[in-house]
């Protein structure tokens, strides 16, 4: 049976010393030796340091949000593998839509992040979904579909991957998949993995869902055959909410 991931995507969001505490009062919310699902937090880069020193010794692991595909250089502004593992990062998440829609990631660019995050020993989590036109347009399956495969070129042992299914028109809006919605999508992705690794590796291919998730939405969410716990954005900013969601994937 797949064991539940919750992760808590800060973005953004919080100063060093609020990260400590929203660190802090999660671990609080969760109480003492919590190990329902997995759980992660995923503080920006300048405050992973400090939140991983709150969590050390708990079960809670430390996530980037991105990283470089070389290990070193000229490359103002990013970091590298070597460097978010030095500070205590177990994941990284690679291919989220803002990275895409922002930052100009492509599926080719994510495939580069993917294989160096995991040569280097880290786990990722590999995000993937379509915006409101490619919904609208009836082509989910082929864009999703699409990123999965692309952003696996080259990959043999997918078993330190997590696929995120963020449905870009559901990502801080307010709006969410219905869980028929998000179900047929994920059912899609592990498809996908079957036909590109086999029975046995999608079976075992944990599958979160993204996309305005809060605790009025997250059992009815987190009870579907393929979903296997969530990515977590604006509701992993109040830790009573986030330990809810994670007490709900439990």
């Amino acid at each position: 049976m797949r064991k539940k991931i919750v992760v808590g995507n800060w973005k953004m969001n919080n100063t060093i010393a609020e990260s400590a505490a929203l660190a802090s009062d999660l671990l609080v919310a969760l109480g003492e030796g919590f190990s329902g699902c997995e759980v992660g937090i995923a503080p920006t880069y300048v405050a992973l340091q400090e939140a991983g020193k709150i969590i050390a010794g708990s079960s809670v692991q430390l996530v980037a949000q991105n990283c470089h595909y070389e290990n070193d250089g000229a490359f103002t502004g990013e970091v590298s593998v070597r460097m978010i593992k030095a500070v205590g990062c177990s994941y990284v998440i690679i291919g989220h839509s803002e990275r895409r829609q922002f930052f100009g990631e492509t599926n080719a660019t994510v495939n580069l992040r993917v294989k160096k995050a995991l040569s280097e020993g880290l786990k990722v989590i590999l995000c993937v979904g379509e915006t409101l036109e490619e919904r609208e347009t009836e082509v989910t399956s082929a864009v999703v579909s699409s990123q999965v495969t692309e952003g696996l070129i080259g990959i043999s042992d997918i078993s330190d991957i997590v696929i995120a299914y963020e449905p870009v028109w559901a990502i801080g809006t307010g709006k969410t998949a219905s869980s028929a919605q998000a179900e047929e999508v994920h059912l899609l992705i592990r498809t996908t993995i079957s036909e590109l690794y086999g029975d046995s590796a999608a079976g075992k291919l944990r599958i979160q869902y993204g996309g305005s998730v809060k605790p009025s939405n997250a059992v009815e969410l987190f009870a579907m055959p393929n979903i296997d716990g969530g990515l977590i954005g604006g509701a992993s900013l109040n830790a009573a909410d986030f330990a809810a969601i994670i007490k709900a994937a439990s």
